[in-house]
């Protein structure tokens, strides 16, 4: 069994918005909504969790059953937090997952992920026990730095993957990082990756897409506009 684990819990207070930036319409739709889609249509996905802001669970009940988003079974709280929001839903889910099923987590504000990218996604965690969607850094130079104001090292771009989500793992062991991080006291790891990195585990890549932006800023909205209008078009054509 495979079940998408949507991360939706952040209040969105870079878009200076008064609604979360996953409510958000875009052409009358919620965002949260496009990227619930693409988990509905995938065939790989048999469930799908979503841990919410904090008094948005009962609005986006109603969205999906607006949308047709049979999948979504479960929707509770998240947490303070990316790792709590992701603790949360995984410990929900006790009872339900067995040992060898996959989660695949994801980010809600995410909607341009494809069925391929999904599909990669889940076959990596097959093969390797994780996936972690992920494209080559292949743009500017690298310079580290430990103050933000000069660097005297340069990172080689091919020593640099951009890592996404989506991310697929086996849920016993996604179930053990979680509870590893409670009795370490590891509450910093923002996305499960950084915390299976944290905990010595080796981490295997997926097919990635520069399309699977993150929606923080207004600015990333109006770009998921216009990679949607031009999508839109060529299935028109």
């Amino acid at each position: 069994m495979n079940i998408a684990v949507i991360l939706a819990g952040g209040s969105g207070r870079r878009t200076e918005q008064d609604v979360p930036k996953q409510f958000i319409n875009v052409y009358d739709k919620p965002i949260i909504i496009y990227t619930l889609e693409a988990f509905q249509k995938h065939p790989g996905i048999d469930g799908i969790i979503v841990s919410c802001l904090e008094g948005w669970g009962e609005i986006l009940k109603a969205y999906a059953r607006e949308y047709g988003i049979t999948k979504l079974k479960w929707v509770i709280d998240g947490g303070e937090s990316g790792q709590a929001s992701t603790r949360k839903a995984l410990f929900e889910l006790k009872g339900t997952c067995k040992n060898g099923d996959i989660v695949v987590v994801h980010d809600a504000v995410r909607p341009f992920v494809s069925g391929e990218i999904i599909s990669d996604c889940i076959a990596a965690c097959q093969r390797y026990g994780n996936g972690l969607s992920a494209i080559r850094f292949q743009a500017e130079t690298i310079v580290r730095s430990h103050d933000g104001i000069s660097g005297d090292e340069i990172i080689d771009r091919k020593d640099i993957m951009r890592v996404m989500t989506p991310q697929a793992y086996r849920y016993e062991k996604a179930v053990w990082a979680q509870e590893e991080a409670q009795r370490q006291g590891i509450t910093d790891a923002v996305y499960i990756n950084v915390l299976m990195a944290k905990l010595g585990e080796r981490l295997y890549f997926s097919r990635g897409s520069a399309k699977n932006i993150k929606l923080t800023t207004m600015e990333d909205i109006e770009i998921f506009k216009a990679l949607y209008t031009a999508e839109r078009e060529d299935w028109i054509k």
